[in-house]
């Protein structure tokens, strides 16, 4: 079986093409309603930057970061918003959607039967997903450009790292959902989304946790991906947002082939 498996999965001539292919498909399927979940998604962390980053501010005052710099709370939130809305597009379409796919609507059963690859329907499907993510990305820059919380230079350089953050996440959503059995499943995963959310440096710094907390606070990937678009969007990352960068191509590396090999054994056997 694993014979039957490997061939296909290290076979990259052509992939580009069909994995387009893939994203295409998915576009020419869209319904109507999907625009009103897309509407959702956007309005979700745009109300947390109203309610948390302006209400809560007004009580919390400015802040100043490791670096010295001194921000507005609002500033300081909507940065982690903006990651935290980048990782939920991803998420939303390389897991629920994705699973429902495959595990249901057996899609992919058809689609393998054509030369397309498992490797290259995990990446059309999560060039698919940052189609999601960077509209929600675009969008909420938009607002934090009104609201005067960055620059538009520092707004046009946010875009492409919001970008990189829900490449990373999409993949391991999809590596994850490969091994999801059921639809229950998806609560276990929505705990550990929220926990990120919650504890990713997102409404206070990662300096106010205890020090072992801290680390572990530190090594999520929601946390670099929160400390890179900060840096970027207030100009206090240094060349830390080297480490930021590094650990989120690993991570959709690693994405990709765990979900492309999963994929291939679920498929064929």
């Amino acid at each position: 079986m694993v014979g039957l498996v490997l061939p296909r999965l290290v076979s990259f001539e052509g992939a580009p093409r069909r994995s387009a292919s893939v994203a295409e498909r998915n576009l020419t399927s869209l319904r109507s309603a999907y625009w009103l979940v897309l509407i959702s998604g956007f309005l979700e962390p745009v109300l947390y930057l109203f309610s948390i980053g302006i209400g809560v501010g007004t009580l919390v005052g400015d802040l100043t970061l490791p670096g010295g710099r001194v921000v507005s709370y609002a500033g300081f939130v909507a940065p982690a918003m903006l990651a935290s809305s980048a990782m939920t597009g991803a998420l939303a379409e390389t897991t629920f959607n994705f699973f429902g796919k495959m595990k249901y609507m057996k899609l992919y059963d058809g689609i393998i039967a054509t030369p397309v690859q498992p490797f290259e329907i995990a990446l059309g499907e999560l060039g698919w997903a940052m189609i999601r993510g960077a509209l929600y990305s675009a969008a909420f820059l938009v607002v934090m450009v009104a609201m005067d919380l960055t620059s538009v230079g520092r707004a046009v350089t946010a875009f492409p790292a919001a970008v990189l953050v829900g490449f990373a996440f999409g993949a391991l959503g999809m590596a994850v959902a490969t091994f999801m059995r059921s639809w229950q499943d998806f609560d276990l995963m929505g705990s550990a989304q929220f926990t990120l959310f919650l504890f990713s440096g997102t409404f206070v710094p990662a300096e106010a946790y205890p020090a072992v907390l801290r680390w572990v606070v530190e090594l999520s990937p929601l946390y670099r991906s929160v400390h890179l678009i900060r840096g970027i969007s207030v100009g206090a990352a240094g060349w830390s947002w080297l480490l930021d960068v590094a650990y989120l191509l690993a991570l959709t590396g690693v994405g990709l082939l765990v979900a492309s090999r999963r994929m291939g054994r679920l498929l064929y056997k």
